[in-house]
């Protein structure tokens, strides 16, 4: 029943484009193709009467694509979010927001001058106030529409480019399923033809900045909802797990009524698989590559493909005949969790996605990448480090979310660090620098010390004379012998 009821509202979101702000709804904004919304602060297009933003044209990246998607001109995602707008605002300093009325993540405050760090917790380490409170929050965003986002039931040609608008309400949870059914859905050529080699967040360099923002949206969309300001989604360690732990009816539900110990045989959680091990992670964060070759499914020795589950972890060699890691636990779940497009809809999706994160976020503590690391270039279409990520208005690139989780104001329980930690993440760096140029360094002191020799025998040796020349000086009497006597003998006379 869940399965058709979710089948339904896909197909409903089928024609639908784009994450629009309910502000930029209107015939006026999509012909003007300007989503400038003012900010209630001071009235103004993005708030910029305050400083925190203007109204600007939007720049698109030029940078290549990959092979994989070779049309132009089919579909709405292309280049977003050029097909509806061409002017945002763009904010400054450390606001955020459609209307720049938001402080950027990692910030609050009424001016968002004030840095705060949260931290997701594993879901077992949750009190059971957090715990019902949170699943409590799950139903009240279910039954809540959203009060700042609308989703458009056409394309922007079957609104007449904008002249004739067609947009419906959408519950806040819901908002977030049809987000990532919208990024993933084929492109539709017309007919009954479509293309289904393109996703704007799997599948290559995007996937892991895409979910970051989708969970850290998701959390702002909570905690403006409930006022709960240091909401966090909980994350499930499904690591080395015999049975599916959280499919209990303390948790996600599950539990056959007959026997507490086994699961309903209608459950979706009846299809098992391995779930991956401790050294499945271990092996992937070893993994030195952030990306490889095509930067697809297809990927060798890439952390990001081993870590969605496209390639082995146990070698890094991409093999499509398995799904492990990311992938596996989709499966391993059946259900709606085993889409793609509709995966969104299951609640454990969050707790999935934000332990994948927290691997995410190890793997960049450990490497260090440069955000050059990321590929600028030739990624599948929409996952170029400077592409704008679909479908989110106010925009935000790949590249934008490639830096450690403390600099986006949030942290994972495990990986809060000790002083060894501190010394591995911070100080071991450098000393590793070092290390790499202590040969000149040593170089450098052996040269230095073999001048500061030779100099220094060189001035003893300056030295020595002249003060070899200054004794003789001292023992020289006044007067020679001969000119005694001439002074004796003009004496006399």
């Amino acid at each position: 029943m869940l399965l058709a009821a979710l089948y339904c509202l896909l197909w409903s979101f089928r024609t639908s484009t784009g994450h629009f702000p309910r502000a930029c709804a209107s015939s006026k904004s999509l012909m003007e193709k300007e989503c400038c919304p003012p900010w209630r602060g001071d009235g103004s297009p993005c708030g910029q009467l305050s400083g925190r933003g203007a109204c600007q044209d939007i720049v698109l990246s030029n940078a290549p694509l990959g092979p994989q998607f070779p049309f132009t001109g089919v579909d709405d995602r292309e280049s977003w979010p050029s097909v509806f707008y061409n002017r945002t605002c763009q904010c400054f300093g450390n606001f955020m927001g459609f209307n720049c009325g938001n402080c950027r993540f990692g910030f609050w405050g009424p001016n968002c001058t004030e840095k705060r760090l949260l931290v997701r917790k594993n879901i077992f380490d949750l009190s059971v106030p957090e715990k019902n409170k949170f699943l409590a929050y799950l139903t009240l965003a279910k039954h809540t529409t959203s009060p700042d986002y609308v989703i458009p039931t056409g394309t922007y040609g079957q609104m007449n480019n904008g002249s004739n608008p067609k947009f419906n309400d959408i519950n806040i949870y819901d908002l977030f399923v049809w987000m990532h059914y919208y990024v993933s859905r084929d492109t539709l050529l017309g007919g009954s033809q479509v293309w289904r080699d393109i996703d704007f967040a799997h599948e290559a360099p995007g996937f892991l900045p895409w979910h970051r923002l989708f969970l850290l949206l998701w959390e702002q969309e909570i905690q403006k909802l409930t006022g709960d300001e240091n909401f966090t989604i909980p994350y499930w360690d499904w690591r080395d797990a015999k049975s599916c732990d959280i499919c209990t009816d303390e948790y996600m539900g599950g539990r056959n009524p007959a026997n507490p110990n086994l699961l309903s045989p209608a459950s979706f959680f009846s299809s098992w698989q391995k779930l991956p091990s401790s050294a499945d992670v271990e092996f992937c964060l070893s993994l030195t590559q952030y990306e490889s070759d095509s930067m697809d499914k297809a990927a060798n020795f890439s952390f990001r493909n081993t870590l969605e589950g496209f390639a082995s972890p146990l070698t890094g060699i991409a093999d499509a005949s398995q799904s492990s890691m990311h992938n596996a636990l989709h499966i391993y779940m059946n259900g709606t969790m085993s889409q793609v497009q509709g995966s969104a809809n299951d609640p454990i999706f969050l707790l999935h996605h934000a332990f994948v994160d927290s691997i995410f976020e190890q793997w960049l503590r450990r490497h260090h990448p440069l955000q050059e690391v990321y590929p600028e270039a030739n990624a599948p279409i929409g996952h170029n480090r400077e592409s704008y990520m679909v479908p989110f208005i106010p925009l935000y690139r790949n590249g934008d979310f490639f830096i450690s989780s403390r600099d986006l104001g949030y942290d994972y329980s495990n990986l809060q660090e000790s002083d060894w930690d501190m010394f591995q993440d911070y100080i071991k760096p450098y000393l590793e620098q070092a290390s790499r140029i202590w040969p000149w360094l040593i170089g450098a002191a052996v040269v230095g010390s073999v001048l500061t020799a030779v100099l220094g025998g060189l001035m003893s040796l300056l030295c020595h004379r002249h003060e070899r020349k200054r004794l003789l000086e001292e023992k020289q009497p006044l007067l020679m012998e001969k000119d005694y006597h001439s002074l004796l003998y003009q004496t006399h006379l």
